[in-house]
């Protein structure tokens, strides 16, 4: 099953990860503190609160929050370099942008192979380095 990464569904992934790792519904129930049913309705959900995907996360050791994370390095605009030194420093911990996971990489590709978007579109729409997406093209 491939990923969509503009629109995440995360209940099903969720019921994905559980069907591959084997757990047993008592298991999640007790950890999740829950019943059954509400477990079972968790698999339909579009979305959940942190906390819960926290716990998911936890219990199934994958990180389901990086779905979002590579959501936003695909999809959320760059920011403004005009007018970037007015802004304050925020408090929160700054995080690097351009840190390209494997998945993204066999996504990005898999664009181009199938001629969805041309190496320009890719370039322009994700803010990839020209050289960058060489290096990818040459190494897979």
């Amino acid at each position: 099953m491939k990923i969509d990464l503009k629109e995440i569904n995360i209940g099903p992934l969720i019921k994905m990860e559980v069907e591959n790792s084997d757990i047993d519904i008592s298991r999640i129930c007790n950890f999740m503190k829950c019943t059954e049913q509400e477990a079972v309705d968790m698999y339909t959900q579009h979305e959940l609160s942190t906390d819960l995907l926290l716990k998911w996360s936890k219990l199934l050791k994958y990180d389901f929050f990086r779905l979002y994370s590579q959501h936003l390095i695909f999809y959320a605009p760059q920011k403004d370099p005009v007018g970037a030194h007015i802004k304050k420093k925020s408090m929160l911990p700054s995080f690097r942008k351009n840190l390209y996971t494997s998945e993204m990489i066999r996504f990005i590709l898999e664009l181009i192979r199938t001629e969805k978007k041309s190496k320009k579109e890719v370039i322009e729409e994700y803010n990839i380095p020209k050289t960058t997406l060489h290096k990818w093209l040459d190494k897979y």
